[in-house]
């Protein structure tokens, strides 16, 4: 299994804990990632909004690909998968600016490409908001356009969104990054199955992964493409010494209650197409991540990681509050019971 996590750009991850000792600061973001990298963990995603989805519009939050880039500069072994949203940024600079990256970072940076939900941003920050099935149609030219700045010189391209004539990008990735994407619609799931490497998802059960697996990889296949790379899925985590601990923990952190944080609730049930809305107790943490049931004790916590494991997911995306400590905790207890060290 491969264990990530989320960069905390907006000061923690739960909507009812108004401070959760996560400093909206660079600098704990770079101690976040090279504990990280040192201890177990594989990947790190940066999310990317322009607005704070969890404490609410007003509060601050760090921009996701500057993050990205500095993290880069500071870190030698993590991958760093990064999140853009087609209507806030152009293909063939987005396609220069990953080629950059990949060169900074070794061949670390990867792209996790969302086609975004909230209508209240993109108002905000000026973003292109269409119709769902629209801003997948769009996605899948912005990708196009990705691939074909990094693997060819003298690029044309004439889409219904996008319009390039012999455009050039050097220097080219060393190899093309891998391009990560997650949906549940039936126009997303089409979009993803033609454009994507590997495969996201919001938390869920064992049983629905395994389903969502089984469905995405005879999707591949019926297109006559290699199966997905990774398949990925977000999930909040809270272990504890005891059941009871951990229990008393979730607990207080979905004792829902209205205010800012809730803002962005009806945008995101209400823009996207999804297999499980979350209720406001879930969206009391970002994308599902109750669902997967990561609560308990080590043990208990590394036996079901297994069980998602066995179901086909092998990368997870953790949040955790407050993230240094809990992070401590993953790789000190739960990482060791998943991937044991090697004997000798």
């Amino acid at each position: 299994m491969r264990f990530g996590y989320w960069t905390p750009i907006f000061g923690g991850w739960l909507r009812n804990v108004e401070d959760e000792g996560m400093p909206v600061d660079f600098g704990y973001a770079a101690r976040l990632a090279r504990f990280a990298e040192q201890n177990g963990f594989d990947v790190t995603l940066v999310p990317e909004l322009n607005l704070n989805d969890i404490k609410g519009v007003a509060a601050p939050s760090l921009e996701a690909w500057t993050v990205a880039t500095a993290l880069a500069a500071v870190t030698e072994r993590i991958e760093i998968m990064t999140a853009i949203r087609p209507g806030f940024h152009l293909p063939a600079v987005t396609a220069k600016q990953v080629a950059t990256l990949d060169q900074l970072s070794g061949g670390r940076f990867t792209l996790n490409v969302v086609s975004a939900w909230w209508e209240q941003e993109a108002r905000q920050y000026g973003g292109i908001f269409s119709a769902h099935d629209d801003r997948y149609a769009r996605t899948e030219e912005f990708v196009d356009i990705l691939r074909g700045m990094w693997e060819r010189d003298g690029f044309d391209f004439a889409g219904d969104y996008y319009r390039l004539e012999d455009a050039h990008l050097q220097p080219k990735p060393a190899s093309a990054p891998t391009i990560y994407a997650g949906g549940e619609s039936p126009a997303g799931k089409a979009a993803i199955t033609r454009f994507a490497d590997a495969y996201l998802t919001h938390g869920g059960t064992p049983d629905e992964l395994r389903a969502k697996i089984a469905e995405m990889t005879e999707r591949r296949a019926a297109a006559g493409l290699a199966p997905f790379a990774h398949f990925g899925m977000a999930a909040y985590i809270i272990v504890r010494d005891t059941d009871e601990e951990a229990q008393a923990e979730l607990d207080r952190i979905t004792d829902v209650s209205e205010g800012p944080a809730y803002e962005s609730y009806t945008d995101f049930i209400s823009k996207s197409q999804l297999e499980h809305a979350p209720d406001l107790r879930d969206y009391s943490v970002s994308n599902r991540g109750l669902r997967p049931d990561f609560v308990g004790t080590p043990e208990r916590v590394a036996e079901r990681i297994l069980e998602f494991q066995d179901a086909g997911v092998d990368t997870l995306l953790l949040q955790a509050s407050p993230q240094q400590e809990e992070l401590e905790r993953i790789a000190r207890d739960v990482i060791p019971l998943v991937n044991p060290p090697a004997a000798g």
